[in-house]
């Protein structure tokens, strides 16, 4: 008895003339977040933690500031585990305030599960010390992965919701010389011209301009100079159309296809197997015609009864042959 794989198409198509936030595609230069990063010891661990030596040691270290002194060749144990903890500061972040953190192993530890991670300093790039991590490690569901007989969890890496407190704020500066920078987050000339002209038709003044394709340059207005968050926060609301290039990204694996825009398409006749299909006059030839688009070309495909493997070959010869008026991405 035969049997047959039914293989789905998945098409997604985003149009550029969506308008958006410029909240929500940009954000202000010295607004972002920072990394910060520490080592610390988990203790707690059920026979568990590290073979070597490393942790005996910190653990004697901690111990030697309770006045306590043990000789850590007499303080052997696989019950604590040496791990790398990691987190990011938004920005704003005031003492006081949570972040979540990260924790790894960095020895030889099975399993993290059940531990309990020491007080733990988390520098950042510049050698202070932001906030101060510990408590319960969680290991939670991740990178679990389940066959017919076999389940498997990564046990190395764990969290710790809220797990650390800032000590200190990182300072920042969005304001300078009275103007405030705009990053667009997919730097794009056009985007960014955009950007400055809402800008300067919201406020009936030109306050802004686009210096490249990823910065737009704000002059604060007078009124707004005791008040920059204000201005700031009406900046963000203001909405744009934003541009994208004409991009196709089709993933073999799973059979999808993600175009962005009306991805139009030169004229040319195909011939790929029983499919004959051809764009004359800038539409697609078919049962009916239709505007030359990619999303067309497919639409009439899957009415020939292209597979998903058919319409991504012949989406890469066309990329190839040079009608297809977009990259091509291929994951």
């Amino acid at each position: 008895m035969r049997k047959y794989l039914a293989v789905f198409l998945l098409i997604i198509a985003v149009f550029s003339f969506a308008t958006t936030r410029i909240k929500d595609i940009a954000t202000f230069r010295g607004a972002r977040d920072n990394q910060l990063f520490g080592v610390g010891i988990v203790v707690g661990l059920n026979g568990t933690g590290d073979s070597g030596n490393v942790s005996s040691q910190l653990l004697t270290n901690v111990l030697r500031t309770f006045n306590i002194t043990i000789n850590p060749n007499d303080f052997k144990s696989r019950n604590a585990a040496l791990v790398m903890v990691v987190a990011d500061i938004p920005p704003f972040y005031k003492e006081g305030m949570r972040l979540d953190v990260v924790v790894a192993s960095i020895g030889d530890a099975k399993s993290l599960e059940g531990g309990v991670l020491l007080q733990t300093p988390l520098y950042g790039a510049d050698g202070n010390v932001y906030a101060v991590a510990q408590g319960n490690v969680s290991l939670g569901g991740a990178n679990v992965k389940v066959s017919a007989n076999l389940q498997t969890k990564n046990r190395i890496v764990g969290y710790i919701p809220n797990g650390a407190i800032v000590e200190r704020e990182i300072p920042f500066e969005f304001v300078n010389a009275n103007t405030v920078t705009l990053l667009i987050s997919k730097p794009d000339f056009t985007t960014a011209a955009r950007v400055a002209e809402a800008i300067n038709r919201t406020f009936e003044r030109r306050i802004a301009k686009a210096i490249d394709g990823a910065t737009v340059k704000i002059e604060v207005p007078s009124a707004f100079e005791d008040d920059v968050v204000t201005f700031l926060a009406l900046v963000e609301e203001i909405e744009v159309t934003v541009d994208m290039p004409a991009r196709v990204v089709v993933n073999e694996r799973t059979g999808t296809v993600v175009f962005g825009g009306n991805v139009k398409i030169l004229d040319f006749t195909l011939s790929y197997g029983v499919f004959n299909i051809t764009v004359r006059n800038g539409k697609v030839v078919a049962d009916k015609e239709t505007e030359a688009t990619v999303a067309n070309l497919i639409n009439a495909l899957k009415s020939l009864g292209a597979s998903p493997q058919d319409i991504i070959a012949i989406l890469q010869t066309m990329h190839k042959a040079g009608v297809l008026l977009a990259d091509l991405v291929v994951m």
